[in-house]
């Protein structure tokens, strides 16, 4: 009876070693799948290498200034009789912005008008009494003069006529250049109060302002090209030019830049934040994309073509812009860089090329 048994069982592990492989041939045809997987070759986009011009670039943040500002107050504290402007408006170069209550100005300058009228008088017969008439001052002694100036007291109240007259003027403030008007608080019928009333602010041809460190101050010189995006359009670009650079290296190692740019589009506002590239024109280097460089083992890598396969190549680096760095070994014109699908390549790895 325990014969039958073994037999039954040994003839059905035969059966089942029939029907199935072995665990050792299952595991060679898995394998056989994950290497055939691991050898397609991955799809890559290479460019060849040229020598070309490279503007290098120093990005900083800055700040929009008005290349002019004036902020205007009235001289006294006379009531605001006109207002002639809103805030935003553009005004032109002695456009009137704004007026006070005349009266007291106006009768002021009368006043001294009249008393001028009187000391002309008073000055024709100081002069007749030294025998010359006032049609003939010319030949009048400069001394002489000086003596009938006085007693007449012409000299002071022509001084009374022109500041009343100047006090007149300055009760209307006008435009100083052509610009846009802001900060207008007050309204018509008030006092001005303590405060400048208005500002003008020439935003056609703003600054901007920014800083760099110590150790690029050899990298930038007046004259050179930069690109300014304000931060909350990043999309919008415009070109500048540096026009100052202030010889003083603050505590914190930074130096102060201006730039001028256009605002042709009105995009850029008094006090508003920028991205700051300041390219500069290094002449003829080797560039490689920056997605074709890699790092490896804290070292730069960069894949290249050599017929199907991918070569594992250290490079070194000098300066960068926004998509490239400048290569100063290892590569050099005609090598075949890989910049697109190389993020998991191996050396010597199977590639196809896409592009």
């Amino acid at each position: 009876m325990i014969q039958k048994v073994l037999g039954m069982i040994a003839l059905c592990y035969w059966a089942c070693g029939c029907a199935s492989p072995s665990h050792q041939e299952a595991n060679r045809m898995q394998g056989n799948r994950f290497t055939e997987a691991e050898e397609q070759p991955a799809e890559v986009k290479v460019l060849r290498l040229e020598r070309r011009d490279f503007n290098y670039e120093l990005i900083s943040n800055g700040t929009v200034m008005a290349m002019h500002k004036a902020e205007l107050r009235f001289p006294s504290q006379d009531m605001v009789q006109k207002i002639y402007v809103r805030n935003g408006e553009r005004v032109t170069a002695g456009q009137k912005i704004a007026e006070q209550d005349k009266f007291r100005v106006e009768m002021a300058m009368k006043q001294a008008r009249e008393a001028l009228e009187q000391a002309k008088l008073d000055l024709q017969d100081a002069l007749i009494g030294q025998g010359f008439a006032w049609s003939d001052s010319l030949n009048i002694p400069a001394e002489v003069m000086r003596i009938a100036r006085i007693r007449s007291n012409y000299d002071y109240c022509l001084n009374q006529f022109t500041n009343s007259r100047h006090q007149f003027e300055e009760a209307t403030l006008v435009a100083p250049f052509s610009g846009v008007v802001a900060n207008i608080v007050v309204k018509e019928y008030n006092l001005p109060g303590g405060n400048p009333f208005c500002t003008i602010i020439d935003n056609q041809h703003p600054e901007v302002v920014f800083s760099v460190l110590e150790n690029e101050l050899p990298l930038i010189n007046p004259g050179d090209r930069l690109l300014l995006s304000p931060f909350s359009q990043p999309d919008y670009t415009v070109e500048g030019r540096i026009t100052e650079i202030n010889p003083v290296i603050d505590r914190n190692g930074m130096v102060r830049v201006k730039a001028s740019v256009s605002n042709r589009d009105n995009r850029f506002y008094e006090g508003m934040n920028v991205k700051v590239r300041v390219q500069r024109l290094l002449g003829d280097r080797l560039v490689i994309p920056k997605s074709a460089l890699l790092l490896r083992n804290n070292r730069k890598v960069v894949f290249t073509l050599k017929g199907d396969r991918a070569q594992w190549v250290y490079v070194e680096t000098a300066q960068e812009n926004t998509d490239s760095y400048v290569v100063t070994e290892k590569l050099q014109a005609g090598d075949s860089v890989i910049y697109e699908g190389n993020l998991h390549l191996a050396h010597e790895a199977q590639v196809v090329v896409v592009n």
